[in-house]
């Protein structure tokens, strides 16, 4: 519940928050951009700081501090009018987030047991997809509307979502009994252990290729499908919801189907497979005419994308979670996080530069580094079952 909750606020704000800070500030789109980009980057260096302290406290209380310093953000934004405002406003959101998400993963371990564990990550990312997807409609709802008052009461809704769901989490989840000092390591000892354990920073160096193919949805489609196509304006809406809709249903039974019949690692590498497939069916796009044939057949190719994303993502964070030491397992999928963020700040410059060359050309690197990812997998994971 607390995953839905949060989930609504966030796509509630995401395709509104540019739009919010140009009508209250009267700032330029570039000024509001590069002020999100710096809070942003200010919070980077914080997940590892954020997985020790969940290995001396657990994750529960940190999570409701990371919805409650981004309940905090919201309500802050409600103040903003300037360039200092929107900077320090947009750093505790920014805080807050990163926060969330070095430790909620750790919370979902800590529930789940042994195999469940895919399970629970895959029912995780459905409900996530899901409460994203409303809070997309309804930002469509009061982007129609125009209106800065309602813009405002969009900031004020999702502040009080991160405090109903922090409260959720605080009265409905329970944390798990603390291992003691010698069980799986120290919290103090746990960057230097992660540090020098290769195949853990092979999985986060090898997620970084897959994430950025996750990314690359949302960057890529709007331009490539309205500017590189000509496709209508409506057609990117249309496929973002079937990508949401097939993510949001059907992910707990690929996760299942995928456990029976391959590792965590073969889950990563097949779904690494169809992202090359995605991209060389979306480049083959160009040969079409424009009209209804292009948006069916894109409408396919997004399909391609939502399977491959299925199999990834509950397989990467299960696979990092049981190759994380017990005792320090917070440290270690903080610094897993990494493999996220990175993805999401390569991911617009590489299909910016790419783009600009040939309108194909993106597709032909990020469908090489699907590949390149999907073969680097089962050697990583060989090694992190051998080191278990």
């Amino acid at each position: 519940m607390a995953l839905a909750v949060d989930a609504v606020g966030t796509g509630l704000y995401l395709p509104l928050s540019m739009v919010y800070f140009l009508a209250v500030t009267g700032l330029s789109e570039a000024e509001v951009g590069l002020l999100l980009t710096a809070a942003t980057a200010c919070s980077l260096v914080l997940p590892l700081l954020v997985g020790r302290i969940v290995d001396r406290v657990g994750p529960r209380p940190v999570v409701i501090a990371g919805l409650l310093l981004q309940a905090t953000g919201y309500f802050l934004y409600l103040g903003v009018a300037g360039p200092v405002s929107l900077f320090l406003a947009a750093l505790v959101e920014a805080v807050g987030l990163r926060v969330y998400w070095s430790s909620v993963f750790a919370l979902i371990a800590e529930q789940a047991d042994g195999e469940a564990k895919d399970e629970w990550f895959a029912r995780a990312g459905m409900i996530r997809a899901a409460g994203t997807g409303a809070g997309t409609v309804l930002a469509g709802g009061l982007l129609a509307l125009a209106s800065r008052h309602a813009y405002q009461g969009m900031v004020l809704v999702d502040a009080v979502s991160f405090v109903v769901a922090a409260v959720i989490v605080g009265l409905f989840v329970r944390g798990a009994r603390r291992p003691t000092r010698g069980s799986g390591g120290r919290s103090g000892d746990g960057v230097r252990q992660l540090l020098r354990n290769r195949s853990y920073l092979g999985l986060i160096a090898v997620n970084v290729l897959f994430n950025i193919c996750t990314v690359f949805l949302a960057v890529a489609m709007p331009v490539y499908v309205v500017r590189g196509l000509h496709a209508p304006g409506w057609a990117v809406g249309a496929f973002l919801t079937v990508t949401t809709v097939v993510v949001a249903t059907c992910t707990a039974g690929v996760t299942r189907r995928s456990r029976r019949h391959t590792s965590r690692g073969g889950a990563m590498a097949w779904g690494g497979r169809l992202w090359a497939v995605w991209c060389a069916t979306a480049a083959a796009a160009v040969l079409l005419p424009r009209g209804p044939l292009l948006v069916g057949y894109l409408v396919l190719v997004m399909l391609l994308w939502a399977v491959a994303e299925m199999l990834h993502g509950p397989a990467s964070n299960a696979l990092s979670a049981d190759a994380a030491p017990v005792g320090v397992r917070g440290t270690y999928l903080a610094a897993f996080q990494y493999s996220f963020a990175a993805a999401d700040m390569v991911t617009p410059g590489l299909f910016g530069v790419l783009y600009g060359v040939d309108r194909v050309l993106p597709w032909v690197v990020v469908g090489c580094l699907a590949l390149v990812a999907s073969v680097a997998i089962r050697p990583v994971e060989r090694r992190l079952v051998a080191d278990s």
